[in-house]
Order: C-alpha cells, then sequence, then structure tokens
C-alpha cells in the first residue's frame, strides 16, 4: 500500500522539516520537492514560499555530500527571494565543498552585507582568504567574481524576519564566538590577525567603516588577543552610532590592556551617547589617571559633568 502524504504546501512542509530533524535527509528532500510541485501546480503566486521549500531542499543535499544540487536549489531560492541569508550560506557551502573558493568567498561576503556579525560567514570568509591567498598569491581580490552590492531594503527584510530566525541565529554565533575565544592561536594565526587588522586601519582611514568591520572582525576570529583591534573596531562601531557594540568591544580591548587610553575614550564616548553619564564619567577619570594631560579627554569630561547635574 503506496504511504499517504500530506494533502497541502504547508503540512507537506512541516513533514519535511520533521523528517530534517530527524536525520531523514532523503525523505525531507522528497517531501519539500512534492511541496514545491504542489505550490507551482496551484498557480498562485507565492515566492517567499517556493524560495524557502528551495533552500530547505537545498540543506538536504548538502548534508548527502550532492553539493550540485544544493547549488541549484539555492541559486532557484535566490532568484525568487534575492540576498536571503540561508540559501547564499548553503550554497557557499557546497561551492567550498567543491573547492569553488571565489565563488563561496562571494557568497560569504553578500552575507556579511546584509549582516556583519553572522560568525559562520566570518569563519567563511577567514578560510576563503587563506585558501585563496594560497591558490592564487598576493593578489587574489582582483581574480574574484563581482560582489553584488546588497540594497537597505534586503538589510530591512532580514532585521524584521520573525525572532525565531533571529535565535537561531545568534544561537550559532554564541557557539562559534566561544569556540573562538578558547582557541590558542598559531604563529600562522597571529601573523594573519596582523596582516586583515591593518587592511581595517587602511579601511578606517578611507572612511569605510562598514568594510572595515569586517576586516577586524576577521582578524579576530584569527587571534583574539590583541586589545588595539577590538579598540579600532570599537570607532566603527562609533561612527556607525552602534554604540552598544561599540562598549563591548572597548570592554574586551580593556581585559586585555587596562591602559589602553583609547579603549577608556571610546567607551566613554559611546556611554555618553547612550546617556550613562555616569559610567561615561568613570572612564575618562581612569584615562585621565593614566594620561592627565589628555586634552580630548578633559574636554570631554567637561561636557558629562554637565549632565550629570
Amino acid at each position: 500500500m503506496a504511504p499517504k502524504f500530506p494533502d497541502s504546501v504547508e503540512k507537506l512542509r512541516a513533514a519535511g522539516n520533521e523528517s530534517f530533524r530527524n536525520g531523514q535527509y532523503a525523505e525531507a528532500s522528497a517531501l519539500y520537492g512534492r511541496a514545491l510541485r504542489m505550490l507551482q501546480a496551484q498557480g498562485s503566486s507565492d515566492p517567499e514560499e517556493e524560495s524557502v521549500l528551495f533552500s530547505n531542499r537545498a540543506a538536504c543535499h548538502l548534508k548527502d555530500g550532492n553539493c550540485r544540487d544544493c547549488i541549484k536549489d539555492c541559486t532557484s531560492a535566490l532568484a525568487l527571494v534575492p540576498f536571503s541569508i540561508k540559501p547564499l550560506l548553503r550554497r557557499a557551502s557546497a561551492y567550498e565543498a567543491l573547492e569553488k573558493y571565489p565563488m563561496a568567498y562571494v557568497d560569504y561576503k553578500t552575507v556579511l552585507q546584509i549582516d556583519n556579525s553572522v560568525t559562520s560567514a566570518l569563519e567563511g570568509i577567514n578560510r576563503m582568504t587563506r585558501a585563496l591567498m594560497d591558490s592564487l598569491g598576493p593578489e587574489w581580490r582582483l581574480k574574484l567574481p563581482s560582489i553584488p552590492l546588497v540594497p537597505v531594503s534586503a538589510q530591512k527584510r532580514w532585521n524584521s524576519l520573525p525572532s525565531e530566525n533571529h535565535k537561531e541565529m545568534t544561537k550559532s554565533k554564541s557557539k562559534a564566538t566561544i569556540a573562538t575565544k578558547n582557541r590558542v592561536p598559531s604563529a600562522g594565526d597571529v601573523e594573519k590577525a596582523k596582516v586583515l587588522k591593518e587592511e581595517g586601519n587602511e579601511l578606517v582611514k578611507k572612511g569605510n567603516h562598514k568594510k572595515a568591520i569586517e576586516k577586524y572582525s576577521e582578524s579576530l576570529l584569527c587571534s583574539n588577543l590583541e586589545s588595539a583591534t577590538y579598540s579600532n573596531r570599537a570607532l566603527c562601531y562609533l561612527v556607525l552610532k552602534q554604540y552598544t557594540e561599540a562598549v563591548k568591544d572597548c570592554t574586551e580591548a580593556l581585559k586585555l590592556d587596562g591602559k589602553n587610553v583609547k579603549a577608556f575614550y571610546r567607551r566613554a564616548q559611546a556611554h555618553k551617547a547612550l546617556k550613562d553619564y555616569k559610567s561615561s564619567f568613570a572612564d575618562i577619570s581612569n584615562l585621565l589617571q593614566i594620561e592627565p594631560r589628555n586634552g580630548p579627554a578633559q574636554k570631554l569630561r567637561q561636557e558629562v559633568k554637565q549632565n550629570l547635574h
């Protein structure tokens, strides 16, 4: 007797999700495929639903090592809803497995334009940079395909996604961050971190703070032992008015170097912008104990004082 399949796209998708969670990837792929055929037969245009089904089936192909079909399904998903994070990440992983490093680099880089804190993309960029340096030499960037410019609308769409999608990403990000923090970097990692930090510094000089954040983040994935990399990234967050991130980075910088004057100053600026004048004043006071004649800090202390009274 033939198995009885669910009778709606939603139920087929749910059944596919259940099979995927149970590690039955071939079965999940078949269910997503049936849902796709049903959706297409209905003739009603629902590009988001169709895109998700292609992306989900791509995840099954990736798990089964079928990278070419994974790439094909991700490309179909992205044609329906451009700049979706999951199909971009899945396609990047498939390209990487096939050693198509330039294509993987482009997809990881595109993800970071949408959300520059996705750890799997940051780690992917880190791996691809090393692989491309090894295979193409120091001029490897000149040999890359063009990287698409992500419109602001795509970034806004990601920010407005349901909270469970954010939770899933944040969970994977925090796990990866803990793993990175506990890893002891090799001498090679430390050297690569320095190179990436310098690239970030050059981008800051050119006023490209978003790209600089990416470089500093890549650097910190190689080695998170240099205080200046955190305080440099904090400067970029300040310029972009991401004050909470700036505070976090300055705090990390000060854990590594308790006399990092720039970290004290930038954290004081961030606290002031967040209207936490008490913390701002405390940071400036600590800074002035290290450098009593620091003019910008003296000026900032006067400004904060006025808000404290």
